[in-house]
Formats: C-alpha cells, structure tokens, sequence
C-alpha cells in the first residue's frame, strides 16, 4: 500500500487529549502563581540576562532540553543534507516568514487594536516605555507617536496604549519559531530533517533580519539588532539538545546496535518530550499568571488578532505548499513554523526595549497563552489532510526531492 493510501497515524491516547492536558497546566501554572508567588518568583529570576534583559530563563531551558532531545536524538543526519537540497521548501519558508507575515501582523493588529477595539481599550488611555536606545530626548520632545515625560525620575515616552499592544504584536511576528516547531512537526510526523534545515535557516535569517524588521515596522528608527539575545537564545534552546542528540546518537548506536537504540533507547524517550512540554507551561503560567489573571479583557483584544494571524499564514503557506505540490512530510512543518512565534524571543526583545511592565511586553506574553492549544489544533488539522499532498510514489523526481 503506497503512503497516499494509507489512513494518516492516528494520534496516541494521551495525545488526543493534549489539548485538555494543555489547558490543565496552564490553570495549574496560575494556581501555582497565586498559592506559591514566592516561588514562583524565585524560579522566574533565575534567568540569563542580556543587556538588562532576561534572555533566557534556566527552568525554562531545562526543560526545553528535555522537549527538544527526543526530538533531536530521532535526526538521522543524512535526511538533514538530503532535505538541504530541496529548495522550494525552503524557500517557501522564507517568503512566508519575511515577505508576508511582518506585514499580515502588523494589518490584522493594527486593525483591530486601533479601529476594532479601540473603545474598549481606550482612545486615551497610555502606556510608559523606555525611550529607544542612543536618543537623548528631553521633557517635553515628541518621538513618533509619543512625548517625552518624567515619571519617578526617569525620562519615559507615552505612547497610546494600543501602539504599545501593537509593537508587541509586532515583535511577535517578526519572530518565527525555531525550536518549539521541532515538537509540533515531529507530532505532525513531518520530515525530522527538513525541520530541522528550516530551524537552521530561520535561525540565521532572523539574526539578520530581526532588527531591520523591527526598526522598519515599529518605526522607532534605531532600534537595535538584539544580536547577543539572539544567539543566547538560539543557542540554548536549539544548538544544545541539537549537539546532545547527534553525540548521544552516535555513541548509543556505535554502543548498542541500531535496533536497540529504535526499540528500547527511542521507546523509553517517548513520553519525555510532552511530560516536558506540560511541565514548561505550568512553569510559564506560574510566572505569568498575575499578568493574565489582572488583565482579562485585555489578553482577549490581543488575542484576536493574533489568533487571526496564525490562521491566515497557516493557511496561506499550507495552500502554496499544495500549489507548489510539497510532499505532505515537507508541507507540514513548512506550514507549522510559518504560524508559530518565536515567543522567547519576542518577551525578551520587548522588555529589552520597552521595558517588563509595558504593553508592548503583555502582548508577547499572550502570544505564549495561544500558541499551544492553537498549533496543537493544526497537527491535527495537518494529520488528517495528508492525503492532500503527492506521496512519494506518485510524485515526480522534482516534486519528490532527494527523499
């Protein structure tokens, strides 16, 4: 039986129900916010700073580690060069990433943050966040849409509340994911190594077009390139379980045999990457759930249009990849990383530029609250489509790549 006639794999139990498990946590996270904030707070200041900002959060990236290695020890790297020579996923990625979705983000948010829910926001209402980085502005200077003022001593710009919700919506978009998609294509089972191609390009691509972007589409001028941020950050989350799982790859299969390493080693990891994907929310949640908890309303106008957003470029990249006849393996995860943000990232730029208690950072925070449930609603959506795509049987040498 071909690939395009076999039923898509269904989903194991526990992974039908990740959606609800997903949910728990997150409750589970702010309760533990609220009945432990001591706690909380001590593991939430264990972080990596760069610049002043908290670039990388320790717990965190444990427990990114043990999300991302199971993931990265199942990477056969002779898939990884065959799937660098196939191009047109690749390039689908990037015109997706940085030719469309900066510019459908900053449209749907500032749509609906500046004309849809204007009201209930507030026409009037103002945010405090630092002035950009190498202007001395004085008392009383406008800069952009804002003006110079002193609060407590120090010189802030207020802005309109919504711009600030919008620059963090900005940031978001402008940050495509490039660790947490190795979860979501491994359980949509995409191509382990096309994945990780695309995680590499991304990373790249972002170091260089992060901050030309963000200037570009904030409009703040001279935003700066968070170059040190970057590469903490993608070292950490990516780089590392990477190393960790070709070296252990190596040495079990050198050790053990092959079989042992697919039959028992693989086996045993199974149900580390979602033990540890739950046990990360409940940990973002417990250092974030004030914010969300003070904020109700709020998070609901900012999660529309990022709701919205993350439809559309899943869609939209999902469409191409049909047009340009992608095979299901490669169409998958070039879909899910185009949807999904980078939001470590996108936290640790906006509190670097606008400081932890704007608007601007809040609406990175929501960022997180969506993107689970969402993306684990378009693995499905991407299991049961598969036979929208040629299988390698039918597929031409073009179409099929080197695989």
């Amino acid at each position: 039986m071909s690939e395009q006639e076999q039923p898509p794999p269904r989903m194991r139990g526990f992974e039908r129900l990740l959606t609800v498990w997903v949910l728990l946590c997150m409750g589970a996270g702010i309760l533990l916010g609220r009945i432990a904030p001591g706690f909380a707070r001590s593991l939430d200041g264990m972080t990596l700073d760069v610049n002043g900002a908290p670039v990388v959060s320790i717990p965190i990236a444990i427990c990114l580690f043990f999300m991302m290695y199971p993931i990265m020890v199942k990477i056969d790297f002779g898939e990884v060069v065959a799937a660098g020579k196939s191009a047109r996923p690749v390039l689908l990625t990037l015109f997706v990433n940085w030719c469309v979705k900066p510019f459908s983000m900053l449209a749907i948010a500032g749509f609906f943050l500046g004309t849809v829910f204007l009201h209930f926001i507030g026409p009037e209402a103002t945010d405090l966040v630092k002035p950009p980085f190498g202007l001395d502005l004085q008392v009383g200077a406008r800069y952009g849409a804002g003006q110079v003022v002193l609060y407590e001593g120090a010189r802030l710009l207020e802005i309109p509340l919504w711009r600030s919700y919008l620059a963090g919506c900005i940031l978001l978009g402008i940050a495509p994911c490039t660790a947490m998609v190795l979860v979501w294509g491994d359980m949509a089972r995409g191509s382990a190594g096309h994945t990780l191609v695309m995680v590499a390009i991304n990373s790249l691509a972002m170091l260089v077009l992060y901050g030309v972007f963000g200037g570009w589409l904030l409009g703040v001028g001279r935003l700066p390139v968070p170059w040190q941020a970057l590469l903490v950050s993608i070292s950490i989350y990516v780089a590392l379980p990477l190393v960790a799982g070709f070296l252990s790859r190596r040495w079990i299969i050198a050790t053990r045999g092959e079989p042992w390493f697919r039959a028992k080693f693989l086996h045993v990891l199974a149900p580390v990457t979602i033990g540890s994907l739950l046990l990360t929310l409940v940990l973002l949640f417990s250092f974030k759930g004030d914010t969300i908890l003070s904020n109700p309303m709020t998070i609901l106008w900012i999660a529309v249009p990022l709701v919205i957003q993350t439809l559309l470029i899943f869609a939209v990249t999902y469409g191409l990849a049909r047009v340009v006849r992608l095979r299901y393996a490669d169409a998958a995860p070039t879909a899910l990383i185009g949807a999904s943000n980078h939001f470590e990232v996108a936290i640790a730029t906006a509190v670097m530029l606008f400081g932890l208690s704007s608007g601007a950072a809040l609406a990175t925070v929501v960022g997180v609250l969506i993107e689970v449930p969402l993306m684990l609603l378009l693995v499905r959506f991407c299991l049961k489509t598969r036979s929208w795509f040629p299988s390698p049987e039918t597929a031409t040498p073009a179409e099929a790549g080197t695989h």
